[in-house]
């Protein structure tokens, strides 16, 4: 799949921004504050219905502004789709191919991206945080029932919360409500994390051997999903929803202490070993950066092989973190075959034929024009 068009009003630094694309690589050049990641930013909004630089949606929409709009044309094997999201105080309402849709979670999928930015790099060194925010937001891309699921557990863990602080204050002292909340807990907390187990499985398998290439067969990736309570893959729901009920026996005085769920989902993490050691703690910064380019090449096969099309790749400021030989490895994987956008100060000093075929854009001060 390919972005063709793109339309941006009230967007950040943008006015009124229309422009072409190709089915190949762009790059998107410009001093810095000029708008270049602006624009890499909206694409990835129109696809995600979300920021990955902010969760504050008014920080999208231009100053003194009501709404912000992104509109886009993306071209896929069955032909082209209209997409369209408008961001105000009210909240969003995307649209796809003209008919609003009534839950977001029916709108993201459309448009699938891969975004590797500079603090991707972190995603091996960063806050679990940040890994867990990876990996729903990829499973979500290709699972409409992930979204779905996910966003009902974040409601029981509310209330479940909330529930938990009356009983710890003593403003409630029946734990009825805490017992049923708990049941409802467990059943989505289960389908999380069998559906993180499963996606991560391919992860794996597709990073594996990416990581092999930009090692030169030095070095093997493991993937290991890491959750909050002893749950395994191989076991089944119904096992897994007993091992929660078990912990949720043992820590129910602890969590009515302290008014706050201790386990579940949003308390898990991801390890990588490379070579049978942690990359985040033993690992150095070269390998740190091999594994999460590694693992950012492994979507793109992924989401292929699950949707049958290429997502579209968003390149932000990145190539000037990677050496010649990531960079040549990158654009190598590209070439040819997944439309990509790729914003930097300069090209020079990056000899590669990719970026040498590529159609290339000036940004300054909120315009964007094509450089013949």
């Amino acid at each position: 799949m390919y972005i063709e068009r793109l339309l941006l009003k009230n967007y950040r630094n943008y006015d009124d921004l229309e422009v072409q694309f190709e089915n190949k690589v762009n790059v998107i050049l410009g001093e810095n504050a000029q708008g270049k990641t602006n624009v890499m930013e909206s694409i990835y909004v129109l696809a995600m219905a979300k920021s990955h630089r902010t969760s504050n949606d008014k920080d999208l929409v231009r100053w003194d502004e009501e709404y912000a709009k992104i509109e886009g044309r993306v071209k896929k094997i069955h032909g082209s789709l209209p997409l369209q999201l408008v961001i105000s105080k009210k909240g969003k309402k995307a649209k796809c191919n003209h008919i609003e849709q009534q839950k977001l979670s029916q709108y993201i999928g459309n448009m699938n991206v891969v975004m590797f930015a500079p603090e991707d790099l972190h995603l091996v060194k960063g806050s679990p945080q940040v890994r867990r925010r990876f990996i729903d937001m990829e499973i979500g891309q290709v699972s409409a029932i992930y979204l779905h699921d996910m966003s009902q557990y974040q409601k029981i863990l509310q209330q479940r919360n909330h529930y938990l602080k009356l009983l710890q204050t003593k403003k409630q002292k029946d734990e009825t409500m805490l017992e049923i909340l708990t049941e409802q807990f467990i059943q989505m907390a289960v389908k999380i994390i069998s559906k993180r187990f499963e996606f991560l499985h391919l992860l794996e398998k597709w990073a594996m051997p990416i990581h092999q290439g930009i090692s030169r067969g030095l070095e093997t990736l493991k993937i290991e999903y890491k959750p909050s309570v002893d749950v395994s893959e191989d076991q089944d729901l119904s096992k897994m929803i007993e091992v929660f009920q078990d912990k949720f026996v043992k820590i129910k005085n602890r969590e009515i202490d302290r008014g706050v769920t201790l386990f579940g989902p949003h308390r898990d993490d991801l390890l990588f070993f490379v070579n049978g050691r942690d990359v985040q703690t033993f690992g150095s910064q070269g390998q740190q950066r091999t594994t999460a380019l590694s693992v950012k090449l492994a979507e793109i096969e992924l989401i292929h092989s699950e949707i049958g099309e290429y997502p579209i790749l968003l390149l932000d400021d990145v190539l000037s973190e990677l050496d010649d030989y990531r960079q040549s490895h990158l654009l190598n994987t590209i070439q040819g075959k997944v439309q990509t956008f790729v914003t930097t100060t300069s090209v020079d000093g990056i000899d590669h034929q990719t970026l040498k075929e590529a159609a290339a854009y000036q940004v300054e001060a909120g315009s964007m024009k094509k450089i013949q």
